[in-house]
């Protein structure tokens, strides 16, 4: 067995505990129209632009309509100001999902700017964690300074860049290849690492003809196939995938993530990387090595690179399996935002047995919380 192929017994663990099925497409409930509504105040304490919500009010009246409807208590802490206090004073470091959470699609969710500030004038560390492959670092950097906020390549962590140091650290060998099933943030990151790659969306374009007797030929260098979201998935790119899996000895199957769903646009939700790693998956008969949320693999550079505990970290972010299972895995306090992906029914439904510290509506509660 190859040295590349060996990895350590936690990541080992990580991967059989990111190889669950998810179930797809489950419907969501809508939100109460009980709160419909923000009543809204001018800060006294921070000078924003912006009219500060009063978050206790409208997160009071969901628990309220839930209750009305027969749902059962929560199971974790709603965000009171109290709690809110607490918790601020209790971590070092947040730690921010980005999609459904900081932005849906390319529109930032009203408050962001406000809780960053505030969170940072409060000593806080800021950390951007996010399971979306699509862009670099270097990439992703520059949406955030597009939509107004100041955050650096070094204090964003993301799946792309977690697949590149996978490799790196398993001393995958130079002279062999990646094939990538994503797109350009994947093959940057692959590149930065000092990693020989191909594929992505230059093979959207390419097609296959089921004719009798053809024959699909591949490189047999290839040591590695990544998959992650990719919106010019198609057959050629399954069929290279799956046959450098199946025939290439040694070939290491990696996914990003397993991510059903995502807020590509901010008007609804689109098919996550999930999809086509189970498509990949599937073809193959083999469960992929994960390395992005709610694996551990990322924090394990995130304390190499910030002097932090991670019992003194809270992990915000909208999804209950990836987020909240990550920040739980790792050792982290958890918020759950209903900003995005999840909703209060499916939160309180009895059949979720992941359950956050603390939830609230988003991230903007923080700063009406803060100043009571």
């Amino acid at each position: 067995m190859s040295r590349y192929f060996a990895t350590s017994t936690r990541l080992a663990l990580d991967l059989f505990s990111s190889s669950r099925k998810f179930v797809p497409g489950q419907a969501r409930a809508k939100r109460s129209s009980a709160f419909a509504y923000w009543r809204r105040q001018g800060s006294e304490i921070f000078a924003f632009s912006h009219p500060i919500p009063k978050p206790a009010e409208r997160a009071a009246a969901k628990e309220e309509a839930a209750m009305a409807n027969g749902l059962p208590d929560p199971p974790c802490g709603l965000l009171t100001a109290d709690a809110a206090r607490s918790l601020v004073d209790s971590v070092d470091a947040f730690l921010f999902d980005c999609d459904g959470v900081i932005w849906k699609g390319d529109k930032l969710i009203e408050g962001v700017p406000e809780a960053m500030e505030l969170l940072r004038k409060l000593g806080k560390k800021l950390v951007f964690v996010t399971n979306n492959s699509r862009k670099s670092r270097r990439q992703y950097s520059k949406k955030f300074k597009s939509l107004g906020l100041e955050v650096t390549e070094e204090e964003i962590f993301t799946s792309s860049f977690a697949a590149a140091m996978f490799l790196k650290l398993n001393h995958f060998p130079p002279e062999k290849k990646v094939y990538v099933v994503g797109e350009d943030g994947i093959l940057e990151e692959l590149k930065l690492a000092g990693f020989e790659c191909f594929g992505g969306p230059e093979d959207g374009n390419k097609n296959i003809k089921l004719e009798a007797d053809f024959y699909f030929e591949h490189d047999k260098s290839v040591g590695a196939v990544v998959v992650g979201l990719d919106q010019y998935f198609n057959y050629y790119k399954m069929q290279y995938a799956r046959i450098c899996i199946s025939e290439n000895p040694g070939c290491l199957f990696i996914a990003t993530n397993r991510d059903p769903t995502g807020h590509m646009t901010s008007a609804q939700e689109w098919p996550g990387a999930g999809t086509m790693v189970a498509a990949v998956s599937c073809s193959v008969q083999k469960e992929p090595i994960v390395v992005g949320k709610p694996s551990s693999f990322l924090m394990d550079f995130l304390l190499k690179s910030f002097n932090l505990e991670t019992s003194r970290m809270c992990m915000v972010g909208d999804r209950l399996d990836t987020d909240i299972l990550f920040g739980q895995n790792t050792g982290c306090k958890t918020l759950l935002v209903l900003s995005g992906c999840t909703a209060l029914p499916e939160l309180l439904d009895a059949s979720n047995k992941i359950h956050p510290d603390l939830y609230t509506n988003s991230v903007y509660d923080l700063v009406g919380l803060l100043q009571k």
